[in-house]
């Protein structure tokens, strides 16, 4: 009886350490693949680095423009603000008749279609 349960035992931990083996090979093939598109994603930032450095400058360009508009926008809400004050435009005060087509008006079918006839 000692025996058996030596050589089960025995048995156990050598199925233990199969599985544990297995386990650790699976995650570092899980691994491998994980470095390998973390290699890839270096790269293509570094590429993208690259083509970055050529646009700085112009977007420093921008800023300042930008900048400049910006500073320049209450100026032009003031000038704005006395164009429409100084302004003597006054909307006519007769009524116009609604506006007709130059062909003339159509004659809608979709009353037909429901079954509807105006007078």
């Amino acid at each position: 009886m000692t025996t058996t349960l030596v050589v089960l035992t025995v048995v156990e931990i050598a199925l233990l350490i199969a599985g544990l083996a297995g386990y650790l090979f699976w995650v570092g093939s899980l691994l491998g693949r994980v470095a390998t598109n973390l290699e890839d994603c270096a790269e293509t930032v570094a590429r993208i680095n690259e083509h970055a450095e050529a646009i700085v400058p112009g977007v420093s360009h921008i800023n300042r423009t930008g900048g400049v508009v910006a500073g320049a926008l209450p100026l032009l809400y003031g000038m704005a603000e006395e164009i429409v004050a100084g302004a003597t435009d006054t909307p006519p005060t007769e009524e116009r008749e609604p506006a007709r087509p130059a062909s003339g008006t159509r004659r809608s079918r979709l009353h037909q279609a429901v079954g509807f006839a105006p007078h």
